[in-house]
């Protein structure tokens, strides 16, 4: 949100260029009411933008990629995958998937040898099947599977149009993975990857515009913008200081979390997850409120122990303003600054859903039942272990990569069949080495697929494949359970599709998928909850009434299996 102050900024303060290149010095007509101005080289009589005019997201633009910063292009390294098969063996992947397969005649007809590996053909050839032009073809067709072949007239989709055209026809996301694998991603040529239109980058403050301003980081910006006010005619200093300081002000707040390094113009999708949550925190609390209940869930989560002091002062700055807060957490960095402490357990599940303890930290630390207790007083200090000297006689995983985000170019290497801990404050580019470098180079080497552009090397000798372990929600579908993700639902159906009474009702396996069996519950159809239409307000989603969440109908309830201490159970 410290866009919406500085296109204010650029809009009210700046130098504005007039229709013909010239630039018009800042002015409080332009300030204070957004007047017209009048360019005094050329005459040119014109208005300034306003600040939705700046907007990447509204009328401010780029033309070319609609605000986004970047493209979508033929991947051309997609199109021929494995050059050492022929045309005749499927090597122009787009005419496999996305276009007929007589484009392999039509490519003949135009004098490309399609019986050769593609690596052999000549660079005409090549050119042919990537750029050649839009001509009509007699060929002989004849399909695949068929007694039927015909002589027809058909005209020649190169490889790259093919993509091209196929991009332009999707019409839902099932037409678009189709097409996606042929794509790829590259900043803007129009704008750089500053989202911004010509008209929109071209009004100057200070000397630089909108999208230089952007590229700054935080801490860059607030000195830049202190400066702002200064820089402007006597009559125009009032309204620029009440400008800025709403930018201060709020990115004040950032600062103390500890994310002064960001630049402005960062994609949140690029973001750890601990600069996402002090990002969202920030957000929350950047108006002063007073009688406000904050609840945070576990916001320490990511966050290096540097970075829990910025999050603890922020917690502190909104009790001061009459707030309160409430923090699910299990940092002890966080649990020590408490004025009050809650306890549940002891155990999880089952064993948990009771108050264990509550009070103040020494009154937890000194409960004999607390679980967290001997950790608040320095009781449950671990034994050390013997230090470990570095040890790669299995060898390593040797990488080498560019820069990307706030990660510069750099060399690790990481020894194999040992345990290796990547750790450094929130934002210092673990993730971005791990999850964005590491982890696709490997798969590169071990699936065949593409290395990121900025890996320059990477050596994993005896690494056949990777497995990444996240946060991401386990199951494909709604549907999705712990007992259907570990596969222990498969054996369970066996069990009971194999009981006497199963085989007396002609049950077998299949019939217990609450997905597809027929044993399901046919109110829910077998997803446990339904959805009330509440107008104006959001659905409710509540446990099926009939299977009360079970997911199966009453039928399946008569089936039962004798577990080894003689319980009966249903499914």
């Amino acid at each position: 949100e410290l866009l919406n102050s500085l296109r204010l900024m650029f809009s009210r303060l700046s130098s504005h260029r007039c229709p013909n290149g010239h630039y018009v010095k800042p002015s409080i007509n332009v300030a204070a009411m957004n007047g017209e101005l009048i360019c005094p080289e050329c005459g040119e009589h014109f208005y300034a933008p306003g600040a939705e005019d700046l907007a990447f997201n509204s009328t401010g633009a780029c033309k070319c990629c609609g605000g986004t910063g970047i493209v979508r292009t033929v991947d051309m390294d997609s199109l021929v995958p494995n050059d050492s098969l022929t045309i005749d063996e499927g090597a122009v992947a787009p005419w496999n998937s996305l276009m007929w397969s007589l484009m392999t005649e039509v490519c003949r007809a135009k004098g490309v040898r399609t019986d050769v590996p593609f690596r052999d053909l000549t660079e005409r050839e090549k050119e042919i099947v990537y750029h050649g032009p839009a001509e009509k073809k007699h060929i002989f067709y004849h399909p695949k599977g068929s007694n039927q072949a015909g002589e027809l007239d058909f005209t020649y989709f190169n490889a790259v149009y093919t993509v091209e055209n196929a991009l332009a026809k999707v019409k839902d996301e099932k037409g678009m993975k189709r097409v996606e694998k042929f794509l790829k991603e590259v900043v803007c040529p129009e704008c750089h990857g500053t989202r911004l239109s010509e008209e929109a980058r071209a009004p100057r403050l200070m000397g630089i515009s909108l999208a230089d301003a952007c590229r700054m980081t935080l801490k860059d910006s607030i000195v830049w913008v202190k400066h702002v006010p200064e820089s402007l005619p006597e009559e125009m200093r009032n309204m620029a200081r009440n400008i800025c300081e709403s930018y201060l002000e709020v990115a004040a707040r950032l600062m103390d979390l500890g994310l002064g390094y960001l630049t402005l113009d960062r994609a949140s999708s690029t973001l750890s997850t601990g600069e996402r949550q002090r990002m969202q925190l920030a957000r929350a609390v950047r108006n002063r409120t007073t009688g406000v209940l904050y609840v945070l869930d576990e916001p320490s989560i990511g966050l290096h122990p540097a970075n829990i002091v910025g999050l603890n002062g922020v917690m502190h700055d909104l009790i001061r303003d009459g707030n309160s807060v409430i923090l699910v957490d299990h940092d002890t960095q966080i649990l020590k600054e408490s004025d009050w402490l809650i306890e549940m357990g002891r155990g999880a599940g089952a064993d948990g859903g009771a108050v264990i303890a509550e009070g103040t930290i020494h009154d937890v630390a000194e409960n004999k039942g607390s679980v967290i207790g001997p950790y608040l007083s320095g009781a449950a200090v671990g034994r050390s272990k013997p230090e470990r000297k570095p040890d790669f006689s299995d060898g390593a995983i040797h990488m080498e990569t560019g820069s990307i985000h706030t990660v510069k170019p750099l060399t690790v290497d990481i020894p194999k069949h040992r345990l290796t801990v990547i750790t450094g404050v929130s934002g210092s580019g673990k993730t971005t080495m791990v999850l964005e470098s590491l982890v696709p180079a490997l798969e590169a080497l071990c699936y065949d697929k593409r290395m990121p552009d900025h890996v320059r090397k990477i050596e994993a000798n005896g690494i056949h494949q990777v497995k990444l372990i996240d946060a991401t929600p386990i199951g494909v579908n709604v549907r999705s359970t712990v007992a259907t993700y570990a596969n222990v639902h498969d054996e369970l159906r066996k069990i009971y599709g194999r009981t006497a009474e199963a085989k007396r009702l002609g049950c077998k396996a299949g019939d217990f998928s609450y997905n597809t069996g027929s044993l399901r519950c046919p109110v829910c159809d077998g997803t446990g909850t339904i959805s009330l239409d509440v107008q104006f307000l959001p659905d409710v989603d509540i446990p099926c009434p009939e299977c009360r969440g079970s997911r199966y109908g009453k039928q399946a309830n008569l089936l039962r299996y004798a577990n080894k201490d003689g319980e009966e159970l249903s499914l």
